[in-house]
């Protein structure tokens, strides 16, 4: 061995040329992380039209990126199998350059309307087909890049994971920059356009660290010097421990942005917080001192764990910052736990390659259980409760403190489950009373599996099946009063509520009522003959007002398009002689809805409902121009809004399909998004005045809600009575507010108004 060694000292490379391999090497792997990270909300934010802006766009998006992730590992890992220098250099350059000519980015010419069903599958097809190559040549430069690393003969060349470190810094920071920089200031196809010019810098860059590694000293001498020969190969096991320390974060990065996007907007803005999260936990765990010491995350993660399950018990949706915050904090905190055990039993350089296959491995398998198989399998979003449960099985194994009392535990825990669940099956005050203390009952058995893992360093199932108990015991007592059934679909998971004394039933996405009808009267009585339109829809609230202006205006039957069904209120808006046609993108909710044991508006009101199936911004354009006297845009109330509906184009869209007088309403009540100026201004962009209805009814106990509306119309005649009524304002567009179009639109300016002025 030293006969080897020995000549290699004279072969060292100079001072300046580390720091030359250093600088280069690092800047190609920064670079790559920023095109790789960019690409995602960007591409993704392209696709989102196609499937109604539906939040699980993101989640299928996340399956895509992390399989070709793996893919892209595992080309590394066998490319640099081949012990000549020089075919790894060609070969990946010739796959760059390959993926060159087919930017900038589009959209697959081939892939026209989404199918009826099979959505996953499709919109997988979709990203593979229009940025497969592009993203498979990205994802491998960060394994491939470090392994040439390695074989330059760098002093650091032996523990090249700070590389690691330094391409998720640039993953943070493309990710940051997205909603804050990139979105706001840019259009979609200027973004683009700078996007491949990147690409262009990055084959330079490749080009370079190429250049310097074939310049470097043999591989033989390298190998002898930086690899680590008597290191002995990862056994079985560890490769599978890698694999689930590293699918458990990866779900719950899917699973908690599912949980937060699905009440604000699918949008980057929502998606790149928790991912920005996640990728910085690789930034910090892979330091060679980490600012956040692994044995710090192991005791945090514990109390991480209860503050989930306090969050879930407690809900907290209706407080933008709990749910922003408190959800992703905990998620940061059980990341940095999982990833922390992975850089602590990393693998000698050697095995490097390998050791990311199986990380992208373990991200894919999350990924497609939170991503794809959870969709199909649960009603409701399960996964969410299971992968936090999980995440106590990634910590270490350990020596039992107290030892004499913590082996009666399963049997105390068994106990302990069987006298909380018990009053779940009970009529009574004693029922009643869990049901009332709901959240301080689960929050306790979290805070007993926290202590049982930071003062008795109990064992990892110990503290598993304890955070199983807590979680399960938030979905044994919901919170929501009354009976409930959920119904999940691509489009999210919806809840039929039926409220106590069966007064009410409820139709909710989220923590958010898309309608309501009443069933019982206040005597308790059964409620009878055509159902009366309440919650947004009432006759003396935005919609209903406009509804009755359009029609007296007219003096005649109406000829209505109503984009979104919810509970299917608007049937009975209409009136006898009246043709009103319905645009729905999501089955489920047109099946809930028109089943009369839920909802009866339907059943009572236009027993022949055929709505029109698919994303409207597609269907309803192939709808003849100029019939239409009214159009009402439903699909703004207070949860993930589908953007496309809301730009330029899309208003010209509805202006097309109006009759000579018509009249577009647009909903836009919502909590997080001030979306009446965005309103206002693709009307004005096409032309059309604008009215704005914002006043609450004091009526919530009855599910007669406060509502936002925005009426636009050609000339001030055609809105009738509402121009000269004192609840309705004519709104000129805010100039501080840019006009969104299908390449332009900016979630964070919609959220910072809100966050300023509030509902007004």
């Amino acid at each position: 061995m030293d006969s080897i060694v020995q000549p290699a000292a004279t072969e060292l490379p100079s001072s300046s040329r580390n720091r030359l391999l250093l600088t280069v090497y690092t800047a190609a792997i920064f670079v790559s992380a920023l095109l790789l990270f960019s690409v995602q909300p960007l591409f993704t934010k392209m696709v989102l039209p196609r499937l109604g802006g539906s939040p699980a766009v993101w989640s299928v998006a996340m399956v895509f990126f992390q399989s070709l992730l793996l893919a892209g590992y595992a080309y590394a890992h066998l490319l640099m199998q081949i012990k000549s220098r020089v075919v790894p250099v060609a070969v990946h350059l010739v796959l760059l350059i390959a993926a060159f000519i087919t930017l900038p980015l589009g959209i697959a010419s081939a892939y026209g309307e989404p199918p009826a069903s099979g959505y996953a599958v499709w919109l997988l097809g979709l990203f593979v087909m229009s940025i497969g190559l592009p993203f498979f040549a990205l994802a491998a430069n960060n394994p491939l890049l470090q392994a040439w690393f390695v074989r330059t003969g760098h002093p650091d060349g032996h523990d090249p994971y700070f590389l690691y470190a330094s391409s998720n810094i640039g993953s943070f920071l493309a990710l940051l920059s997205y909603p804050f920089l990139l979105e706001p200031m840019f259009t979609l196809h200027t973004q683009n356009r700078l996007w491949t010019g990147g690409y262009g810098l990055l084959i330079l860059l490749i080009v370079a660290c190429g250049v310097l590694l074939l310049r470097s000293p043999k591989l033989a001498v390298v190998d002898a010097q930086t690899e680590e020969g008597n290191a002995p190969a990862p056994t079985l096991v560890t490769r599978l421990r890698w694999i689930f320390l590293a699918a458990v974060p990866s779900g719950l990065l899917i699973a908690v942005t599912a949980h937060i996007s699905t009440d604000v907007a699918a949008a980057p803005l929502l998606w790149v917080l928790p991912l920005s999260l996640y990728l910085l936990t690789w930034v910090v765990v892979f330091q060679s001192r980490p600012l956040l010491p692994h044995k710090w995350m192991l005791m945090l993660q514990p109390v991480a764990i209860a503050g989930v399950i306090f969050l879930l018990a407690f809900g907290g949706e209706q407080n933008l910052l709990l749910t922003l915050g408190g959800h992703q904090l905990c998620f940061f905190v059980i990341a940095m736990a999982c990833h922390g055990e992975l850089a602590r039993t990393r693998p000698a350089a050697r095995y490097l390659t390998g050791f990311y296959v199986a990380l992208s491995f373990g991200g894919m398998v999350g990924g497609l259980f939170a991503g794809l198989v959870a969709p199909f399998t649960f009603s409701w979003i399960a996964e969410y409760p299971i992968l936090v449960a999980l995440a106590a099985l990634c910590r270490p194994s350990a020596n039992e403190r107290f030892a004499g009392i913590v082996k009666w535990y399963w049997l105390a825990l068994a106990v302990l489950a069987a006298a909380l669940v018990a009053p779940s099956t009970m009529t009574g005050d004693l029922s009643t009373w869990f049901e009332d203390q709901r959240v301080w009952i689960a929050s306790a058995v979290g805070v007993l599996a926290a202590v049982l893992a930071l003062a008795f360093n109990a064992g990892r199932w110990k503290i598993f099946a304890t955070v199983a108990l807590a979680l399960a015991l938030t979905r044994i007592y919901p919170a929501d009063e009354g009976r409930v059934t959920t119904v999940r679909s691509f489009f999210g998971v919806h809840k039929i509520v039926v409220t106590p004394g069966g007064y009410f039933h409820v139709l909710m996405h989220g923590t958010t009522i898309h309608g309501a009808e009443r069933f019982r009267n206040n005597d308790g009585t059964p409620v009878a003959g055509r159902p009366e339109p309440i919650t947004y829809y009432h006759k003396d609230g935005g919609i209903g007002q406009a509804i009755t202006a359009i029609r007296e205006r007219k003096g005649a039957p109406l000829k209505v398009a109503a984009i979104g069904v919810g509970s299917g209120t608007l049937a009975c808006a209409a009136e006898p002689g009246e043709d009103w046609k319905f645009f729905e993108i999501d089955q489920s909710m047109v099946d809930a809805a028109s089943d009369p044991k839920n909802f009866r508006y339907i059943s009572s009101c236009q027993p022949n409902f055929k709505p029109v199936i698919g994303d409207a911004r597609l269907t309803f354009a192939r709808e003849p121009d100029g019939v239409y006297d009214l159009i009402i845009v439903d699909a703004y109330s207070s949860d993930a809004i589908p953007i496309h509906l809301a730009t330029e184009e899309a208003m010209k869209i509805y202006k097309d399909k109006l009759a000579p007088h018509g009249a577009v309403v647009m909903h836009v009540s919502n909590r997080h998004l001030d979306l009446e100026p965005v309103v206002v201004g693709i009307a004005d962009a096409n032309d059309l005045k604008s009215w704005v209805f914002d006043e609450d009814s004091g009526r919530d106990a009855d599910y007669i809600f406060s509502t936002d509306v925005v009426i636009s119309a050609r000339e001030t005649e055609d809105v009738g009575k509402l121009a000269s009524s004192k609840q309705w304002e004519e709104t000129d567009p805010d100039e501080k507010v840019r006009v969104w179009t299908d390449d332009y639109s900016n979630i964070l300016g919609a959220l910072y108004r809100r966050l300023r002025f509030g509902e007004q």
